[in-house]
């Protein structure tokens, strides 16, 4: 409420994608930062932006670190390159990066088959008389003599013949790439009535609503063996998880089908769940620290949108005037923690951008509105923190954090040194300024709200951390686990008398005889004082 919000357009539509230039990314960061503003949200990633070898070729780690020394927050996109491990973007220490989740809120119709077996999947537009039924057509049943079985299957334009598609519901599968809004165009121009659409098999149990020419239904992928391709898809979001595994083997061209209206329904079960095209971990370009950060509600967000826009953004929809849409994305899941960093601005504004970042990390949540640890909606898996980084946003509890991991400039400057940049490189980011880099700083020891060994080399590791009291007076226990390894804090009990107090600890990681090699092991670490519970993920690979 009374926030004050200015926009700065990076993206055009030069193509039939948005197309997002660095030297725009750049210019709207200087000019965020000329305007005093105290957040930034960016809601680019790699989709958009050329995918960086190295921070210092990235124009957001840049710019972000122009922001960060003017004491603002960058909060980032992670992508939306999922389930392929390694596709997360935005990935600098200083950036804060955003994954995206499930609410308990979906948007919904029942399809009913001609055998009356009724399954639920994604829509948020059905205008078709409820109890009429109608063919079902499969698009490779329906395709033009010269289409292919692939170009067909994804509803591609120009390959549906209207003599054989008209009248009846088309059955497209989703592609990474393209649109699915696209396919339903193709399927209205050939003259179907409406348009089931299934996910393949890496898109999982995520589904998307999306606001169709026509009358589409989206259902998910059944159970599947499928490992993520080395070259990233993006995809869409998530829908109820069910099994219609029965479904496949007799969903042929000739099935009668019937749409229900689509409706909005709550307190869905389980929630959060991790949405299958959120860019996963590790981090590519700099290991030893954990992205994404957290995760936030990215799927069937209803979001503010263009007048001037058309409902799917095709050039073809003349539906336009909507103040609002239905959207996902991180793209979305970003603004949802831009807004809860501006919140801990205006309750703490002295609280530096790692502090504010710290509490909404250390008090995210890895359990789910049933209270078991959150799924994966790609195989239906319990999701990692190469997923979720420290978890599910709790804006509640980031208010009042207990304590928090601090960092300034100097130590990400450090952090640079440490991983081997030299000083003009260094010195560069900072402004030209002259800094001498210390041999006295590790990467290990950085400051960070989540701890990562990507490389362990040694059969015991000590890790530095430093808290910060940003809370009543207290004495914190510390409690830590890591499967395969043996793990111990020391000192296992911190006592603070004043706000500011800090106190500095080590995290003793050691391999066992059944510590198995080159595999994430992930662990945590909390420290609680029977109020607060200040959580960080724990991620190690032993070479």
């Amino acid at each position: 409420p009374r926030a004050r919000v200015a926009t700065y357009k990076v993206c055009w539509s030069l193509t039939d994608v948005a197309d997002c230039f660095g030297a725009d990314v750049l210019a709207a960061i200087d000019q965020a930062i000329s305007d005093g503003v105290d957040i930034i949200s960016l809601s680019a990633a790699g989709q958009y932006l050329v995918h960086p070898e190295d921070i210092f070729t990235d124009e957001v780690s840049i710019g972000a670190f122009h922001a960060l020394s003017r004491n603002i927050l960058v909060v980032a996109s992670a992508g939306n390159d999922g389930p392929t491990l390694g596709s997360v973007v935005n990935i600098a220490p200083w950036v804060f990066t955003i994954a995206a989740s499930t609410l308990d809120r979906d948007f919904s119709s029942t399809i009913t088959f001609g055998n009356s077996q009724q399954v639920t999947g994604a829509s948020l537009f059905v205008n078709l008389p409820p109890n009429q039924a109608f063919s079902l057509i499969l698009a490779t049943d329906g395709k033009l003599a010269n289409a292919t079985n692939r170009d067909a299957r994804l509803c591609r334009p120009g390959t549906l013949d209207p003599s054989k598609v008209k009248g009846k519901i088309v059955g497209c599968d989703r592609e990474g790439n393209i649109k699915s809004v696209a396919e339903g165009q193709a399927a209205l121009t050939a003259g179907a009535k409406g348009m089931l659409l299934s996910n393949r098999p890496q898109q999982g149990k995520t589904s998307l609503a999306e606001p169709h020419v026509l009358s589409c239904v989206t259902r998910p992928q059944t159970e599947s063996k499928y490992h993520p391709p080395a070259a990233p898809e993006r995809a869409g979001s998530h829908a109820p998880a069910f099994d219609i595994t029965s479904m496949d083997s007799k969903l042929k061209s000739g099935t009668t089908i019937k749409f229900s209206g689509a409706k909005t329904f709550y307190g869905r079960k389980p929630a959060p769940v991790m949405a299958s095209f959120s860019s996963r971990g590790p981090n590519k370009i700099q290991p030893s620290i954990l992205k994404p950060d957290v995760t936030a509600p990215g799927v069937n967000i209803l979001a503010a949108y263009s007048l001037f826009a058309s409902a799917s953004n095709l050039v073809t929809d003349n539906r336009k005037g909507f103040p609002f849409n239905v959207m996902q994305g991180t793209s979305m899941s970003c603004p949802h923690v831009a807004g809860i960093a501006g919140l801990l601005k205006t309750l703490h504004p002295n609280w530096s951008p790692a502090a504010i970042k710290s509490a909404i990390m250390t008090t995210a949540t890895t359990l789910d509105n049933t209270n078991r640890p959150i799924q994966d909606a790609f195989e239906k898996k319990l999701a990692t923190p190469f997923a979720y980084g420290s978890g599910h946003v709790q804006p509640d509890l980031a208010i009042d954090p207990g304590l928090v991991y601090d960092l300034g400039i100097k130590d990400y400057l450090n952090f640079l040194c440490a991983y081997g940049y030299n000083q003009q490189l260094i010195s560069a980011l900072n402004f030209n300024g002259t800094f001498i880099c210390s041999g006295s700083h590790s990467i290990e020891d950085f400051n960070y709200p989540s701890i990562t060994l990507p490389n362990l080399e040694l059969n015991v590791v000590n890790v530095t951390r430093t808290v910060t009291n940003v809370g009543s007076p207290s004495t914190y226990v510390a409690k830590a686990q890591l499967p395969g390894y043996k793990i111990a804090v020391v000192p296992n009990s911190l006592t603070f008398k004043k706000i500011g107090e800090k106190k500095t600890f080590q995290v003793i990681v050691q391999a066992t005889n059944v510590t198995p090699r080159r595999k994430y092991q992930f662990g945590n670490l909390q420290w609680t004082d029977g109020k607060h519970i200040v959580r960080s993920p724990i991620t190690v690979k032993r070479n």
